[in-house]
């Protein structure tokens, strides 16, 4: 039986791999409840997804708001060494010390240190992370999210400021969750979910009080810090040479 591939053949199997959708963010999330608003001790629900999450990825950096100041507030410049620097912008948060604060109920550093970023839930406190370079995994920790019933919906963005996909963060089983824990990563399965800016939106949710949460740890990984490796824009283009080299060489043998 004689093999044979045509261009029509090779043009159409191109065009179905270009048009099928990118698969959805491989996510990692634990969170430790806790409904005593003091600072748990142990995370271990939390702490297993960051391991998880940072299992997939080498050389990675974190801005864990320790050199950050105490009280500054957006635009803050933030430092991932390799994997570049980004600008935290909006919202009406700022960088707040566990020790220093301990009128704060329920928010503090984790998963050690001091500093965090500590905001208010509405949508004119969202937040949003500017990267210098397009990324691929963004991992974090939360802390108490959802004691009032808020939520925080992450939409992640291209270099034009479009919404290439968006998620909402889990929060602890109860009510309050005063003090619970989460942690929550994220890294794209395809070069399409690359993004570059990041945009975190809080919601008070419908209790009588405004939500506040808390965030440290941001960890992100370019495409290059992805050892599980994302399909590379010219995986399609070199796909094709092969089958083109492969219809050829069967047009010889004919």
């Amino acid at each position: 039986m004689r093999l044979t591939i045509t261009a029509t053949a090779i043009a159409t199997t191109l065009a179905a791999l270009a048009a099928s959708p990118a698969s959805a963010y491989v996510t990692y999330s634990g969170v430790d409840a806790n409904g005593s608003g003091t600072r748990l001790l142990t995370t271990p629900a939390s702490s297993a997804a960051e391991s998880s999450f940072l299992s997939n990825l080498t050389s990675v950096g974190t801005e864990t708001f320790e050199t950050q100041t105490v009280g500054a507030t957006a635009p803050l410049t933030l430092n991932f060494g390799a994997a570049g620097t980004a600008t935290l912008s909006g919202g009406g948060g700022a960088v707040r010390a566990t020790n220093a604060d301990t009128i704060r109920v329920g928010r503090y550093s984790v998963p050690g240190g001091t500093n965090y970023w500590d905001v208010g839930s509405s949508p004119v406190n969202s937040f949003r992370i500017n990267f210098s370079q397009d990324i691929a995994a963004f991992g974090f920790y939360g802390i108490d999210i959802g004691d009032f019933q808020g939520t925080v919906r992450l939409e992640m963005l291209d270099s034009a400021s479009s919404v290439i996909a968006s998620l909402n963060l889990p929060t602890a089983p109860e009510i309050p969750a005063n003090g619970s824990v989460l942690y929550f990563g994220l890294i794209a399965s395809s070069s399409a979910e690359l993004f570059r800016s990041i945009r975190f939106n809080t919601t008070a949710g419908s209790g009588p009080t405004t939500d506040i949460f808390g965030f440290d740890s941001f960890t992100i990984g370019t495409q290059a810090q992805v050892t599980s490796r994302i399909p590379e824009p010219g995986t399609l283009a070199l796909l094709g040479a092969a089958l083109l080299g492969l219809s050829l060489t069967q047009r010889r043998r004919s």
